[in-house]
């Protein structure tokens, strides 16, 4: 019942968008947040829910990449790689430097603080999997791991809520507006869509529904076909390898004419990431923090605000535009399944591809950078 909720509820979040502008206003994905969130916290799951909300959100993901790539011009994004990766050398700079000065200040504060600055660097140039990585190499206690995985992923819930809502605004203050390859801009410096990433009406039709159908196994082949491959790589590179081959063959796929001209795979892959939104959400248990580790806490917040503060004034030093620089601090510090999710809330798919090769790129330095810097920083104690 809990999985046949998380498939239907963003059919139901959709409806709610078109039927009122106001609810549209705040966006399918805010909402599918909002709820899941809710539903974690309410006493409602079942007893080992954990590992049905392990399997959706990570099925989710892949799925909806290839759906999601399928309709990309590969073409366009010469013109973008490079303020993109511009980007993402900028941003690993600045966990970097804040993770320095983290460990600094936390002196005599928390033990190990070198173990918390190495997690936070590979974590925030990588993703979950790296953290995971990192705990095992330099042994550290899963009491610790957990506190430090409780906190992002709740910390990190409230940086992606505010990406797609107010982060433009805020930062377009004092960085450039991004540029469609199309000249495509209004008077806000907002990128005007082409497709309406909301456009689901006639997604059941006759004409519509036999293309997707095919698409969607399609997408479950590379899926199938990649986690395969991954499976015959050790499994400190398997999760980096599975994202990219997946993310390779999307992009092959699109390359193909009749594929990409499919009618509504975009908006296919947008549902099932309101899905990953609804799981994930469900997942952050606010029972877990009830004793907060202020020390850690905080270094957590700082390290994801903190970055993406002096990740952008770095930004404005070089010139990078506001929505490059939105997507590329997305994939760094919640790694490429929500590139997407900030992509819809920006209304500008444009960006999706360096953001999931900017997180990628991530995936594979951020084991490197992370037990680099814990390793410095402790031999330095």
């Amino acid at each position: 019942m809990l999985i046949v909720f998380y498939l239907l509820f963003p059919v139901l979040v959709i409806y709610l968008c078109y039927r009122f502008p106001a609810v549209n206003k705040l966006g399918a994905v805010v909402i599918c947040y909002i709820v899941g969130i809710t539903l974690g916290n309410i006493g409602v799951l079942p007893e080992g829910a954990e590992q049905a909300q392990a399997t959706v959100s990570e099925t989710a993901v892949a799925l909806a990449l290839p759906l999601l790539l399928f309709s990309m011009d590969i073409k366009r994004w010469k013109h973008l790689a490079g303020p993109a990766l511009l980007s993402m050398i900028l941003g690993t700079a600045s966990i970097i430097v804040v993770a320095f000065a983290g460990f600094f200040v936390m002196q005599g504060m928390t033990e190990n603080p070198w173990q918390l600055s190495g997690m936070a660097v590979g974590v925030y140039t990588g993703g979950t999997p790296n953290l995971a990585a990192i705990k095992t190499a330099l042994g550290i206690d899963s009491g610790r791991f957990i506190v430090v995985h409780t906190y992002d992923t709740v910390i990190s819930i409230i940086f992606i809520i505010f990406c797609i809502t107010v982060a433009r605004r805020v930062f377009l203050a004092y960085l450039p507006p991004f540029r469609s390859i199309n000249g495509a801009e209004n008077a806000n410096g907002e990128q005007v869509e082409r497709e309406d990433v909301y456009s689901y009406a006639g997604i059941f039709s006759r004409r519509a529904a036999v293309p997707l159908a095919a698409s969607l196994a399609l997408s479950a082949a590379i899926v199938g076909i990649s986690v395969t491959a991954g499976s015959l790589i050790p499994p400190e590179f398997g999760t980096s390898a599975i994202i990219l081959l997946i993310t390779t063959l999307g992009i092959a796929a699109s390359l193909v004419h009749s594929i990409r001209h499919i009618d509504k795979t975009f908006q296919l892959g947008m549902y099932i990431i309101y899905i990953f939104c609804l799981v994930v959400g469900s997942m952050a248990n606010y029972r877990v923090i009830v004793n907060i580790d202020a020390v850690i806490m905080v270094f957590i917040t700082v390290a994801i605000f903190g970055t993406m503060f002096l990740h952008s004034l770095l930004c404005r030093f070089f010139k990078i535009d506001t929505d490059t620089f939105i997507i590329t601090s997305t994939s760094l510090i919640c790694s490429p399944p929500f590139v997407p999710v900030v992509a819809s809330g920006l209304k500008n798919k444009e960006i999706i591809l360096s953001g999931l090769t900017t997180g990628i790129i991530g995936y594979a330095v951020g084991n490197y950078l992370g037990i680099s810097v814990a390793l410095l920083l402790k031999n330095w104690i």
